[in-house]
């Protein structure tokens, strides 16, 4: 973890009596989008930045000697080409455009050593989109590279096609565990992902790319139901005791996920280490591995400032509670929260825009704690949490996409920029409130040690 602040320039501020007395400002950059906001900030306000160390670990490899090691030296008994040794039908499991996954350079290495172990092996790239929107070509181009969208073979999950599903079992949960049957009826399956803190299921990366990445809706919203939300063990940063994650394992080992790839990424979302082999092991080796530099102290403000790590995950609101949860575990009582986010893909689903448009934050959360889990309605989750937090604080919005009528009806207060956000949020707070900014709140994990 890092506190660190930028000094730009100066203003004079008036005293009592007349008399002028120089302040500092500091300006403070915030992902958003494909760019950043800066933040100018009096000094005297300023009670933290807090930065995971994450963003600053460096590696002394480039990105592709990375994962060419992790792929040599598996976490686990065997190499992924000696896995594809005599299997016919492959299907690679990787992420859809709302996630960092560098699979312009993470899936020619699988392939390469899939076709290393059998040269002829049939591989299906299944994206794994969960209830998201499907992915578009032109996403696909950027984020996998024209000559794997040229030369291979590449599925979009769909959650709402039941023909496509192959009931499995039922889960510790009691959820009904349905997948798609490409995962179900392949000789190998291997996923790939990234590993960041999750707000509700520990971390992302590794069994999420079966649950949630390719199951069913019914699956899905079981999974993430309204008591399991709730649970005190669904948080950033833990797996032990968590029901959301111990669902997501157990459902993966019952599809024989037999190889994953998960990287870990720095602030410019470049790779700094690869876990790789079996399931469980090198996803727990990578979660330990990135919740050490995801620490951050929990220092408290009267106003949070954060951000949801720029594109492809402030893209659109229904992604934002990512960051919020962040910033709500470093708010005191009736905190004031500004998020920015671009949001130029809109609020996200509609049904997560209907709940958000339902009613005040208390209307909202009333009728959701209401539903059952096989009841639950599609991306009521991330509804949840900002009813959490909305009940609580008051959360400016910093987005020059959603029109700020729309915005209000969501119980939030629009702002066109940082700066503004913060003349807001000193109205509802005092000039002299004290300020914690957390630039990327996705990447960060609050720590009370």
């Amino acid at each position: 973890m890092a506190l660190k602040t930028a000094l730009t320039h100066k203003t004079m501020a008036l005293w009592p009596g007349g008399r002028y007395k120089e302040n500092s400002m500091k300006s403070i950059s915030i992902p958003y989008g494909k760019s950043k906001l800066d933040l100018h900030i009096r000094e005297e306000n300023l009670k933290a930045v807090l930065y995971p160390r994450l963003h600053e670990y460096k590696s002394d490899r480039d990105e592709e000697s990375i994962v060419q090691d992790a792929l040599r030296k598996p976490i686990g008994p065997a190499t992924l080409s000696s896995l594809a040794y005599g299997k016919r039908r492959v299907t690679l499991v990787t992420s859809d455009h709302t996630r960092a996954v560098p699979s312009r350079i993470t899936l020619p290495l699988l392939l390469k050593e899939i076709r290393k172990g059998n040269p002829s092996a049939e591989i299906t790239i299944l994206v794994a989109t969960g209830l998201h929107r499907a992915t578009s070509p032109e996403e696909m181009r950027r984020m996998f590279g024209d000559a794997v969208v040229d030369n291979e073979r590449i599925l979009v999950h769909n959650a709402f096609e039941e023909r496509d599903m192959r009931k499995i079992c039922t889960l510790p949960s009691g959820a009904d565990f349905a997948v798609n049957h490409l995962a179900a009826d392949c000789d190998l399956l291997v996923t790939e992902g990234f590993i960041e803190p999750h707000f509700f299921a520990g971390f992302s990366g590794g069994r999420k790319s079966i649950l949630p990445g390719i199951c069913s809706e019914t699956t899905i919203k079981e999974n993430h139901s309204y008591l399991a939300i709730a649970h005190k063990n669904a948080i950033a940063g833990v797996t032990g005791g968590n029901p959301i994650h111990e669902d997501m394992v157990y459902a993966a080992q019952k599809v024989n996920v037999q190889f994953t790839l998960n990287v870990a990424l720095d602030g410019d979302k470049r790779i700094i280490a690869a876990f790789a082999g079996d399931l469980v092991l090198s996803h727990e080796q990578g979660c330990a591995f990135v919740g050490s530099l995801s620490k951050i102290p929990r220092v408290t403000g009267d106003i949070i400032v954060t951000g949801n790590g720029g594109y492809p995950l402030d893209q659109n609101l229904y992604q934002t509670p990512k960051a919020a949860a962040t910033a709500e575990a470093c708010s005191e009582d009736s905190s004031a929260i500004i998020m920015c986010a671009a949001c130029e893909d809109g609020i996200g689903g509609m049904y997560f825009e209907k709940i958000m448009l339902s009613g005040s934050a208390g209307q909202i959360e009333k009728s959701l704690s209401a539903i059952s889990p096989k009841e639950t309605i599609p991306e009521m989750w991330c509804a949840q949490v900002y009813a959490r937090i909305l009940k609580r604080h008051k959360l400016i919005l910093v987005t020059s996409r959603l029109d700020p009528d729309i915005v209000r009806k969501m119980n939030m207060i629009p702002a066109s920029s940082p700066d503004e956000a913060l003349e807001i949020a000193y109205r509802l707070k005092g000039e002299q409130a004290r300020v914690v900014v957390i630039p990327d709140g996705v990447a960060s994990l609050v720590s009370g040690e």
